[in-house]
């Protein structure tokens, strides 16, 4: 996204928190869902193989799954439910064809997981349940479609299970649609413009990632600042040590921020919930972290979004309460910068300047910068 269409999204999102007036929750209070009801999610990410390749995520990828050889895995239009299907082709004898996804659950709670699948020797399972799980598994399906089904019972600490599907070595081509896992949902996630403390502290998020400069990287490692960054997957993945730089200043972390940067109100639940849940599988395998934040693009959400985000482990879906972006000093409830204020800005070319201007308005305040996820409980 280019920089003066990052900097109109910028004001449309200021422009429709100053709309909201008096709805806006004053600092320390947590935003309240929207009224309208969330709709019923699946807790698999693309469980039917139906969401096509995100806008900014990686040519050829299926939303929601991830695949072990390079080229075994795309869609097929003989589906059992739909328009598409996983079709998976070992890329050797040494390979048995891999897709997984990690789901989000309740511990000490039982789930039954089931698929439809076609081919010699296919397997369906879940690791990390906090038990041994036997896998349903079938011979063949003399071509045609047949379903597998297994359950298990979360551990007492279980909040996520892997889910995997996989042929056998040397078996051949398999394919799989219309996943589906039934059990206790997430509860959903909490949306927040601020972090309620007692503390005087200002929190510094910083979204996107195209524009990295050094200028502000050594503005952080000087003035040991705390950031929590919310990179897009394909900005991170272009300069990865330079947030790993950026957030090398203890509290520090890199949190989700979607895969294409789209308004998650104009999209459906399903769609919304790859969103996040690709972001977030691309970030542990950038990162090796998980992140429990999400920064919603633009700033807008809805009753959806804390579900979708919730499936997708996390915890948080976090606004903001100033934005000083671009040259602007935007502070949404009017006044001063107050304790628990969440601050945004972007990476541009502009950032060093824009967090010499935040960190200016929190020293008038008597505020200092602290570690958003060690306060955001």
């Amino acid at each position: 996204m280019s920089t003066p269409l990052r900097r109109a999204a910028a004001c449309a999102a200021s422009a429709a928190l100053a709309v909201l007036g008096s709805t806006v929750p004053a600092a320390g209070a947590d935003q309240a869902p929207p009224p309208s009801a969330p709709s019923v999610l699946p807790l698999t990410t693309n469980p039917g193989f139906e969401i096509p390749t995100l806008p900014l995520g990686d040519p050829g990828s299926i939303p929601g799954w991830s695949c072990g050889g390079a080229g075994e895995a795309g869609l097929t239009s003989d589906a059992h439910g739909g328009g598409s299907a996983l079709a998976v082709t070992p890329a050797g004898a040494d390979s048995t064809g891999e897709c997984w996804q990690t789901v989000s659950v309740r511990p000490g709670s039982h789930y039954t997981l089931s698929a439809w699948v076609r081919g010699s020797y296919v397997f369906l399972g879940a690791t990390g349940t906090g038990h041994d799980v036997a896998p349903a598994w079938t011979p063949g399906t003399g071509g045609g479609w047949q379903r597998l089904s297994t359950d298990f019972t979360t551990g007492a600490a279980t909040t996520s299970v892997r889910l995997y599907l996989h042929g056998w070595y040397g078996q051949g081509a398999f394919a799989a649609d219309d996943l589906d896992l039934a059990g206790a949902a997430p509860t959903p996630a909490v949306a927040t413009w601020n972090v309620p403390t007692a503390e005087r502290l200002v929190f510094l998020t910083v979204d996107d990632g195209w524009q990295p400069t050094p200028e502000a990287a050594a503005l952080i490692a000087d003035r040991r600042l705390p950031i929590t960054a919310f990179p897009l997957p394909m900005a991170a993945a272009a300069q990865p040590a330079y947030f790993r730089r950026v957030t090398a200043v203890p509290g520090s972390s890199i949190q989700d921020h979607s895969v294409s940067h789209r308004d998650l109100t104009t999209l459906s639940a399903a769609e919304q919930q790859a969103e996040i849940c690709a972001a977030r599988d691309a970030q542990v395998r950038q990162f090796g972290t998980t992140p429990t934040v999400f920064r919603p693009p633009y700033l807008t959400w809805n009753a959806d979004t804390l579900q979708a985000a919730a499936d997708c482990g996390i915890r948080y879906v976090l606004t903001a309460t100033a934005d000083f972006s671009w040259g602007q000093a935007n502070v949404y409830h009017g006044g001063p910068l107050q304790p628990g204020d969440v601050v945004l800005l972007h990476f541009t070319d502009t950032l060093a300047d824009d967090l010499g201007r935040a960190l200016a308005a929190a020293d008038a305040a008597g505020l200092r910068p602290a570690g958003l996820v060690d306060h955001l409980r």
